[in-house]
């Protein structure tokens, strides 16, 4: 089991790109410094990552589908995305995307539930040929010459050419043309055969029916089921063979979403062929411009070989991988370039568990976490817990059944002595461990933080790290990763870092709490702290009110005045207005700290806004440093022709570029100090068109850049559109 976070863990893995965020969907938490780990590869910088492919690997349990699940999902949800599946395997001849894609009002297409036309008026004539030389190739490779793809071309456009079992007709019975019938013929067998695999073969009732429908291009999520095929079968190749084509030609360019996947699962089976390893290459290659991403699901790469589809993996810019064994991940990273410390540490990874690289450089070790809701839809494991159950209850079953036996052997022990059993005992009241008369009561004080920082203070500072990070995953595991719980672990690494002599990695983590919009005493600094608080505010029961001073009974009060009705008339009205204003002051502070807690949950660290100033579009651009000290800005105007000169202004600091010599302006860019990191910082923009003049003054606008991704117009407080 790998124990991570660690001080030493952190000295170990340099190689973590600690000041990277991502923006996106929530997918876990590091478990190297605890932060949240966001990733929407669609919404990241194409100068992190170009592409926005992905690929999964780990083995049976190690959560790979289930986190390929969970990303889907969530784009679903929180960015409208659409997503298409081919689902190869599952429980019960049932694919594993079945309950996910159901919930969310998708679509699941079962193989041989269905019927696709390659020869369907739908597609176009370039894209039916396409089609049908892909279903050729699936099932024999070298059937298609020179002369066998004249021959198709050719019986592509015979009237009887509208449906699979036409086109063989046509192939075997051609029409006169170009070339005699005899030489069309002898040239057009091969393929001919080919495809009567598809029409009197074993893969009868795939391709060649009439049935000129197609699948539904405006579904949220669509999922093409082959679970009840063999998984050697020729018709997975032939089915993604068809499924991509329409993905390409048709569902691409339907489509209205801001962004679509391709999910292959077990996508071995599917680079493994020739025919189509070569559609999913071209898919990759052109995915940046069509506005898709290819998220590939399988065991190992060294299912593929060493062929042309290990180096399809390499197109594929983000990477996750969970358990593998020693062997395997030694492969695994060294084709995708993970560090030494990365790669010894797969082995040991836990389900849910997985190294990710994003790009070239940044590599994390991320825990996975689920809802309830998600839990459940993406649940892959039932028929293991149901043995598990039915062994437990047999378990159970023997035990009460020896139970009943002892009982009834301590009854008739009783009979013989007269129906007169002996008074226990003070030795036989006491029991073995276990064997208790009631329920043990909680344990309603957590002594785990504090017995960490003991360990800490004693030196053993790797032992204390490892206690911390035991404690921390129960917590995530039981109260969720943005809990109270499981973030208070971080205020007690950071106070480990600073016993051990790391302030670094101390200032880190509290960096992290404050970022999350945790304004809580328990991560201040241990200066500022009694021992007697190491543990948070949570872990500690109510605290009994300080007994008040008893007077002195012999001192006699004074006498005076009956002004008591008067004090205690202005007291009554001072204790009202007083409640009046701490109650509007706790209201409002309620409120701020809501407000401050929403913006903490939607932090991307990053936004950006599209705007036309003096006839010139540009884009403004904002990032947060992970530290959550300063923001850079920057304008960029890309190739706009009327851009003349570029301005940024905030926080007393400039930056401006002028065109010169017809070059276009650069993009400047500033570093504005903050003290909040889920402040808004407010810019300045100032941009020169065409007709702008050297010493002239350029058109100019204020513009509000929140963390959370959304940028106003600071005058009129309207949302400005994204840049995205």
């Amino acid at each position: 089991m790998i124990r991570l976070p660690s001080n030493h863990a952190a000295i170990t893995a340099p190689l973590v790109a600690s000041s990277t965020h991502f923006p996106g969907i929530l997918i876990g938490r590091s478990l190297l410094d605890g932060r949240p780990f966001h990733l929407s590869p669609v919404l990241t910088d194409d100068k992190i990552l170009p592409a926005t492919n992905s690929l999964a690997l780990g083995g049976l349990g190690s959560g790979k589908s289930t986190t390929a699940k969970v990303r889907a999902d969530r784009e679903i949800l929180h960015h409208g995305h659409q997503v298409v599946v081919i689902d190869s395997f599952g429980e019960n001849n049932t694919g594993e995307w079945g309950a996910l894609t159901r919930s969310r009002g998708g679509q699941v297409i079962k193989a041989g539930d269905f019927t696709l036309n390659p020869c369907s008026n739908l597609f176009p004539s370039e894209v039916r040929e396409e089609l049908i030389r892909s279903l050729i190739a699936a099932v024999e490779p070298g059937a298609l010459t020179h002369q066998a793809t004249y021959a198709l071309q050719h019986a592509l456009n015979h009237p009887k050419a509208t449906s699979l079992n036409g086109l063989v007709d046509a192939l075997v019975l051609p029409e006169p043309g170009r070339w005699p019938t005899a030489k069309l013929t002898e040239w057009g067998v091969g393929a001919a055969i080919a495809l009567s695999r598809y029409t009197d073969g074993s893969l009868r009732g795939l391709f060649d029916g009439q049935d000129a429908s197609l699948p539904p291009t405006d579904l949220p999520i669509l999922s093409f089921d082959f679970s009840n095929l063999d998984r050697n079968s020729p018709a997975i190749p032939s089915l993604m063979a068809a499924i991509s084509c329409w993905a390409e030609h048709v569902w691409l360019r339907q489509s209205t979403a801001p962004h679509r996947h391709l999910v292959l699962e077990e996508a071995w089976q599917i680079l493994l062929s020739p025919a189509t390893s070569e559609l999913i290459q071209r898919l990759l290659k052109n995915s940046r411009k069509a506005g898709l991403s290819l998220d590939v699901v399988m065991h190992t790469l060294s299912d593929l070989g060493d062929g042309k589809a290990q180096d399809l993996a390499r197109l594929c810019e983000v990477a996750h991988v969970g358990r593998l064994n020693p062997e395997e991940a030694g492969i695994v990273g060294a084709l995708l370039g993970l560090p030494a410390w990365a790669i010894q540490e797969i082995p040991n990874l836990d389900p849910g568990q997985a190294v990710w690289k994003v790009g070239p450089h940044y590599v994390d070790f991320i825990q996975t976490v689920l809802s309830d809701e998600e839990a459940r839809l993406t649940d892959t494991s039932s028929r293991r817990r149901q043995a598990q159950q039915a062994l437990a209850e047999q378990n159970t079953a023997l035990t009460l059944t020896k139970e009943t036996e002892e009982e009834e052997e301590e009854n008739s022990a009783g009979d013989d002595h007269g129906g007169n059993l002996a008074e226990p005992t003070e030795q036989d009241t006491s029991g073995q461990e276990g064997d208790w008369g009631w329920d043990m009561p909680p344990n309603v004080i957590d002594t785990r933080h504090r017995d960490v920082i003991q360990v800490a203070k004693q030196g053993r500072c790797g032992e204390a790290a490892e206690l911390a990070a035991i404690g921390e995953r129960q917590d995530i595991t039981t109260h969720g990763i943005n809990s109270d719980q499981a973030i208070s672990w971080l205020s007690t690494r950071a106070k480990v870092a600073d016993l051990c002599g790391s302030p670094d990695t101390a200032a880190q983590l509290r960096a992290t709490v404050a970022r999350m919009g945790k304004e809580v005493d328990w991560w201040a600094s241990e200066t500022d702290k009694s021992d007697a608080s190491t543990s948070p505010d949570w872990h500690h029961g109510p605290q009994p009110p300080a007994p008040s001073p008893h007077p002195d009974h012999n001192e006699q009060p004074a006498r005076g005045r009956r002004t008591w009705p008067y004090v205690a008339a202005v007291a009554a009205l001072a204790i009202t207005t007083v409640g009046v204003w701490q109650t509007a002051e706790d209201d409002k502070h309620d409120q701020e700290q809501k407000e401050r807690q929403e913006k903490a949950a939607a932090y991307k660290g990053r936004s950006g806004a599209a705007i036309d100033i003096d006839n010139v579009d540009a884009d403004v651009v904002a990032r947060w440093n992970r530290d959550g000290d300063r923001v850079i800005v920057e304008l960029r105007s890309y190739f706009d022709e009327d851009a003349k000169y570029l301005r940024l202004d905030a926080a007393g600091k400039s930056a401006f570029s002028t065109r010169e010599d017809d070059w276009y302006p650069k993009a400047p860019e500033i570093v504005v100090p903050i003290k909040d990191p889920l402040a808004d910082v407010t810019i300045r923009i100032a941009i020169g068109g065409k007709t702008w003049k050297e010493g002239s003054r350029a058109t100019s606008r204020t513009i509000r850049l929140s963390p959370t991704g959304i940028a106003y117009d600071a005058e009129t407080g309207k949302k400005l559109p994204s840049d995205l």
